[in-house]
């Protein structure tokens, strides 16, 4: 029999993100329990639901933003799990999972906080990052619309644990019809679920690279367990 490894896409922890009801320690240990080999640490960015202040200079704020996933990564380490690091950008309910790119590369571009969505995604892009839209066909009362970027990410979350059967159906249609990558979540807020997604592979990921690859060759292959 084959072994695959599993990993994690979308996660939130309680230290960064404030609709998160899970530490970024107890997180891990959840995943390392279930036999995943690694996980994406994405909390929402300064421009989403965050535990981050507003008033306080940029540096302190990406020091604050990247708590959660510098203690799963250390507690990773401990117990022998991978933790890659991305965050989720948001506006007004539109929400990219961006992977690729590390705290020095947010430490560095402040002017993130006032660009159009269009303008992240080329800049992301432009500096060898990886954009998947999560829950594209999310419904909710706090956004205003559906918005679509088909031709500024790279990737749709076509399954998302969190999110209908009927927008994940959605989500994968769009992705067809783009001919965009598709990847998939737990959008992970509590630790324990009744059912989990994510990618697997045949190997190992060396890192967060070499997952965004996998993903890129098909390598990668979505499951829901």
């Amino acid at each position: 029999m084959v072994q695959l490894f599993r990993y994690e896409t979308h996660t939130h922890t309680a230290e960064v993100s404030r609709c998160s009801r899970i530490s970024a320690v107890e997180l891990v240990r959840v995943y390392k329990d279930l036999g995943f080999s690694g996980v994406c640490i994405t909390d929402h960015f300064l421009n989403g639901n965050t535990t981050v202040p507003h008033n306080l200079p940029w540096d302190e704020r990406i020091e604050l933003f990247c708590r959660g996933y510098r203690l799963a990564y250390a507690e990773g380490k401990r117990i022998g799990i991978d933790v890659f690091f991305g965050w989720e950008y948001s506006y007004r309910g539109t929400d990219l999972l961006t992977y690729g790119l590390d705290p020095e590369w947010l430490h560095a571009h402040p002017e993130i906080m006032d660009l159009t969505m269009n303008q992240y995604c080329d800049l992301v892009r432009e500096h060898g990052g990886f954009i998947a839209q999560a829950h594209p066909f999310r419904e909710d009362f706090y956004i205003d619309l559906i918005r679509l970027l088909p031709r500024k990410v790279d990737a749709v979350e076509v399954i998302n644990i969190c999110r209908s059967d009927f927008e994940n159906t959605l989500a994968d249609q769009y992705a067809d019809n783009y001919n965009l990558l598709k990847i998939a979540g737990s959008d992970n807020h509590v630790g324990y679920l009744d059912r989990f997604a994510g990618l697997e592979l045949p190997r190992r990921a060396a890192d967060i690279h070499d997952l965004i690859e996998a993903v890129k060759t098909g390598d990668a292959k979505i499951f829901v367990c």
